[in-house]
């Protein structure tokens, strides 16, 4: 029987096949497609490419002067479409590149090289054999070594190439290693600096549930692709139609290219829930949907979907267009992209409940409900209106207390007023009126609303457990953060415990909408030993996050579950100009400036792909002001809206609230917010983290505008 070569292609190209002219592009495209098919046809003629590091990197004819780079092995059917540029330039790149295969991981990794020594036959080759392009070595380091207590299996044990052995080892403080950032694999600079900042070796390998206890035939690239280190770098295809779904999307990475920590856990086995922190930028959206993505082709059988949920509208839609993209219309079709609010109201409607939900009290028959309430509060006790709202927003809702009973009992931690059970029996009675007050014009709070239909699902689960299938294989949250306990106790009752059955991801520090921290363990959802972090920024720039974090100090971040998040492990992948801050007087002022700035920036891109802008105001009423100085100055704009999302469009300046930004992103973005949001910490936090989240949706440059 004979085998089908396997075809890969690897980042590099796709990236490069993007800055293509438009008509080079279809032909490389059409070629790859051929090539796919048959890597061994006659028509392919491979060239030798003189001077090259690597003998199996070969040149390959694309159009006139357009060439590809091809890795070809001496031995075995594994072919890699590694780069395409011009001639010259094309075998310029490949001089210095070896593509490798780590002897303890089992990775494939492509290295830059200025000279490697050639080995014999039998010979491994030394590590201080090779020295890295653009690396210079020095005999003797003015600080001791970063990593001299690491034997050089630990080091590769952690993604480093044995070929870069040496350069790493020469690596004296963390300012070195993020300079040498681009040098080396993607996992190897993770692991280091997660080394650097304290982890240990089996800390890192744990967290990535990495083993390395495998013998690895560093002669065996098939079995190496297999790798999720290797799936980060590259993707295998097995047939046209992949091939061209993957050509006409090549600027959208994360559908092909996952880093090796999110691709383990986006698919596999999981005993139980899993929750995944991790700052702005580490890609945790992009993980859910691979996560649902893998459910629903694995683990979700017929008349069965994957519940894919988050907090808002807006980006429930986002997800599901990018699922959309993501999925094959089978796979699709087994998930369900729905905000829980929506959800919810849709189940109620269903049961023919006529209460509506109650989004905001200090509107309509909700403010007459509340104030009816106010009125039969206790005189006697002194206490302020503002105290009772918080008292049913806080304890209340959030603990789902019904009776008075229950309420005697409640925790209160956090709330400053000490109440005695006599103080409690009297302030009560305004909870239960408000709630009465509310039924009469059918209408329920929102938590109320998740309680009641918990329970519900709750009882008949344990009515029908022996005779139905659930509706749900699974359920994947994304921006957990916003999500209240009411919300976690609702989703935990809408699929049964055990494998795969809750997978969560969010970050304390974008926590812009609930105003009650939820405990997941005190929510039914047992973590302990499924919780996970994300720390490569691959979004915003250090100098951008840096700020951006700078903006939280003093604020209190959570971890979902009762504990703290830290952030000095948190790292960008990419640098740049540090952040624009500057305070004007009014918000004709603030347009000037953010004229300037795109102007600024356009100029300096010069010929290349136009860059993406977005002025990020605090309110719509800013937003549009914005918009309108803008536009005056012969600028397109387009606002974004939850009606109508323009997020890709090009050429056109993006205005959007900081709420409507979440969960997008451009190369720039200008954030324009009242000098409130900056000052009082403790009374502002959710403004501040409004501002961190605003200024990380920028991946280049960021300007801040406070308004007087």
């Amino acid at each position: 029987m004979s085998f089908k070569p396997k075809v890969a292609l690897s980042n590099e190209f796709l990236l490069q096949l993007a800055k293509l002219p438009a008509k080079v592009h279809t032909k490389v495209m059409k070629w790859a497609i051929q090539f796919q098919a048959d890597p061994k046809s006659p028509g392919i003629n491979y060239e030798n490419i003189n001077g090259a590091r690597d003998p199996n990197l070969k040149s390959v004819r694309l159009d006139g002067d357009w060439r590809g780079i091809v890795f070809k092995p001496s031995a075995g059917d594994v072919y890699v479409l590694l780069y395409v540029d011009h001639h010259d330039d094309a075998y310029r790149w490949a001089e210095k590149r070896k593509l490798t295969i780590n002897p303890v991981t089992g990775a494939m990794q492509m290295l830059t090289v200025e000279s490697v020594a050639e080995p014999g036959p039998q010979e491994a080759m030394s590590a201080n054999d090779a020295a890295v392009d653009r690396a210079e070595v020095t005999p003797a380091a003015a600080a001791p070594a970063l990593f001299a207590d690491l034997d050089d299996r630990e080091l590769m044990s952690l993604g480093v190439p044995q070929e870069l052995l040496a350069f790493v080892r020469a690596i004296a403080t963390e300012d070195e290693l993020d300079a040498k950032q681009t040098q080396l694999p993607l996992e190897a600079y993770e692991g280091l600096f997660l080394v650097a900042a304290g982890d240990t070796v089996g800390q890192v390998l744990n967290a990535r549930e990495t083993r390395v206890d495998k013998a690895i035939d560093t002669q065996d690239f098939a079995a190496a692709l297999a790798t999720p280190e290797s799936q980060s770098r590259f993707v295998v295809v097995s047939d046209d139609e992949s091939m061209t779904a993957i050509l006409n999307a090549p600027l959208a990475q994360w559908r092909v290219f996952l880093h090796p920590t999110q691709n383990k856990l986006a698919v596999g086995d999981r005993s139980g829930p899993v929750r995944v922190l991790g700052g702005a930028g580490t890609g945790k959206t992009v993980l859910a949907m691979h996560r649902a993505r893998w459910l629903a082709e694995n683990r979700t059988e017929a008349n069965q979907k994957v519940f894919v949920t988050t907090f808002t509208r807006n980006l429930a839609a986002d997800i599901e267009q990018n699922l959309r993209t993501l999925c094959s219309s089978e796979t699709f079709a087994k998930l369900e992209v729905r905000n829980l609010d929506a959800w919810v109201n849709a189940f109620m409607r269903s049961r023919k409940l006529e209460h509506r939900i109650v989004y905001d009290r200090k509107r309509d028959a909700a403010y007459q409900a509340w104030q009816a309430a106010l009125a039969v509060k206790d005189s006697a006790l002194d206490l302020p209106d503002s105290f009772y709202e918080q008292e049913l927003e806080q304890v209340v809702l959030a603990q789902g207390i019904t009776t008075l009973d229950q309420y005697r009992t409640a925790r209160r931690t956090g709330r400053g007023v000490i109440l005695s059970r006599a103080k409690r029996d009297a302030v009560w009675p305004v909870f239960e009126e408000y709630r009465g007050q509310l039924a009469s014009r059918k209408l329920k709070e929102v938590d109320d609303a998740f309680r009641e239909v918990a329970d519900v699902l709750s009882a008949e689960a344990e009515r029908e457990r022996e005779s139905a299938r659930p509706l749900y294989s699974a359920i994947v949250a994304d921006e957990t953060q916003d999500l209240g306990p009411q919300a976690l106790r609702l989703l935990r009752a809408l699929v049964p415990a055990g494998p795969n059955d809750l997978f969560f991801v969010g970050d304390g520090h974008q926590r812009i909408y609930s105003r009650n921290k939820a405990a997941m363990s005190r929510c039914g959802i047992d973590i302990r030993g499924r919780a996970r972090k994300l720390y490569l920024n691959y979004r915003t720039t250090d100098e951008i996050r840096r700020q951006a974090v700078a903006l939280l100090q003093g604020c209190e971040i959570d971890d979902l579950d009762d504990g703290h998040d830290e952030t000095k492990r948190y790292k960008s992948l990419s640098h740049g100009p540090a952040p624009s801050v500057l305070s004007v007087k009014g918000i004709e002022d603030a347009a000037k400036h953010a004229v300037e700035f795109v102007r600024d920036w356009n100029l300096a891109q010069g010929e290349g792909l136009p860059l993406s802008f977005c002025v990020i105001a605090a309110s719509e009423k800013s937003r549009d002001a914005m918009a309108s100085l803008i536009q005056s100055a012969g600028l397109h704009c387009i606002a974004i809206t939850a009606q109508s999302n323009h997020a890709d469009a090009r050429d056109v300046i993006h205005l959007a609230t900081m709420h409507r930004a979440k969960g997008l992103e451009f190369d720039c973005v200008i954030v324009v917010a009242p000098r409130s949001y900056l000052d009082a910490p403790e009374e502002t936090e959710t403004q501040r983290k409004l501002l961190y989240v605003a200024l990380t949706r920028a991946k280049r440059g960021a300007m801040l505008i406070e308004l007087d």
